[in-house]
């Protein structure tokens, strides 16, 4: 299953206990899935979805807190002929009525009443994603999104979610609204908010490994930066050497220079230290690196006094 699949398998686990937080998560579906005729005496509900526990958790929430049994059907995606749709619908006028009247979706001016508890405002971010949520593999990338046909309905979710001080966005991607995370601390937050607790212990260690290799990263490219630095000094060093000894002979140079010259000749691959550590007595880096430099501005005085 996808990393989506799986938290909506979790989601629909919950077990919320109170009635005002499960008719919360009923309305997020509703809001979110939901497909609803209003026709006179004659309502109807539907919710469509292709993720199983989804459909299971919209059934189980409806018997639950209302005792309706509603009806579940089975097809297939017209365009993708291995994926199943599931359709739980309700029939029944009064039931409908019922439904609709516990969720203040006859009414949007009550709808407010539904989200006054924290705890209800979980459960409603819960039922929304469930019912048009997704969220992207996190050994990919971090996205969290939930979609909407309803400009109004994106932005009350936002504003839901921006209550934990998520930052959600919104953008309009062709008809749809959608309602979308992308920074890591705030997906683990809203998966902590929807209490997707198994998937957020995945989340953080995908997290980790990722900030680990990142850091592993960065000192290899650096260790190999100073690897590189290191060789073309010592190349350079070489050639400067050289070139004193082919058109001055290394005799021209001071003792201390002479030494040193000589053992970079016979060692070009040692580091400084190294270097130092062979002369006797023994010399420390940073004297090294003086004589060296000392080495190249003599070669260089050389090939300039050469083409004058």
């Amino acid at each position: 299953m996808s990393f989506s699949s799986n938290i909506k398998e979790e989601l629909s686990r919950n077990e919320t206990g109170a009635r005002h937080c499960k008719i919360a998560e009923i309305a997020g579906f509703l809001r979110f899935g939901g497909n609803i005729s209003l026709e006179p005496e004659h309502y109807k509900i539907q919710i469509q979805t292709e993720t199983v526990s989804a459909a299971k958790r919209f059934y189980t929430l409806i018997k639950d807190v209302f005792d309706i049994h509603a009806k579940i059907d089975v097809g297939r995606n017209e365009f993708l002929k291995r994926s199943r749709n599931y359709t739980i619908s309700v029939d029944k006028h009064k039931d409908c009525v019922l439904i609709l009247k516990a969720v203040k979706l006859l009414d949007s001016k009550e709808f407010g009443l539904v989200l006054q508890n924290t705890c209800c405002k979980r459960a409603y971010i819960r039922g929304a994603f469930q019912a048009a949520g997704s969220m992207s593999d996190p050994e990919k990338n971090y996205h969290f999104e939930v979609v909407s046909t309803n400009v109004q309905t994106a932005e009350q979710l936002k504003e839901v979610l921006n209550f934990f001080d998520l930052d959600a966005k919104i953008v309009l991607r062709k008809k749809y609204y959608v309602v979308y995370m992308k920074e890591g601390s705030k997906i683990v937050d809203v998966l902590n908010i929807m209490e997707a607790h198994v998937a957020l212990m995945e989340l953080e260690n995908v997290r980790i490994l990722k900030d680990m290799r990142n850091k592993v990263n960065r000192r290899v490219n650096c260790e190999t930066a100073n690897i590189n630095k290191t060789v073309s000094a010592a190349v350079k060093q070489v050639e400067d050497i050289e070139y004193i000894d082919k058109h001055k002979g290394l005799r021209f140079l001071d003792q201390g220079l002479q030494d040193i010259a000589r053992l970079r000749l016979e060692h070009p691959e040692a580091t400084l230290k190294e270097l130092g550590d062979m002369l006797e007595p023994p010399v420390g880096k940073s004297g090294v690196n003086h004589r060296l430099k000392k080495i190249g501005r003599i070669a260089e005085e050389i090939r300039l006094g050469g083409q004058e």
